[in-house]
């Protein structure tokens, strides 16, 4: 392309953080939760983050689900985001929408009655976490 081979090779990874940046935008807004989950979901983010530190500190459950909310702790640790907030609607949600992917997986891992053993908040609370996991009924964990 640019006859030296560093050019190329800078240009080729800027596209594909680019391609891999825009699909990563259209995934969320694919995946993002529908009709008022989202503001309840941002409702309960203090309590949802409560129990993520609780459930990445249980030794009892499997090791891949405390993996999976170390990554996501990190994630929110994080001094920038992903998706910029000046993009509507998913630049102020992709925390949300992160976190609900996540805990929809471990959920399924764990089981409901896990991740109920250590919610810290109110039981209108609990059952907003399960309508965002997309689990209203009591599953036990899969193995």
């Amino acid at each position: 392309m640019t006859g030296s081979f560093w050019w190329d090779l800078v240009i080729g990874v800027a596209v594909a953080l680019l391609v891999t940046w825009i699909v990563l935008v259209v995934v969320l807004a694919l995946l993002r939760p529908r009709g008022g989950l989202l503001r309840e979901a941002m409702r309960i983010l203090p309590d949802v983050l409560r129990l993520i530190r609780r459930l990445a500190a249980d030794k009892t459950l499997p090791a891949g689900v405390r993996v999976r909310l170390g990554f996501l702790l990190a994630y929110l640790a994080l001094p920038f985001d992903l998706i910029p907030d000046f993009i509507p609607v998913l630049g102020y949600a992709d925390d949300a929408i992160v976190v609900t992917l996540v805990l929809r997986s471990v959920v399924r891992r764990a089981g409901i009655d896990a991740v109920q053993a250590h919610w810290p908040g109110s039981d209108a609370g609990f059952e907003a976490l399960r309508r965002l996991t997309g689990l209203n009924g009591s599953t036990g964990p899969r193995h």
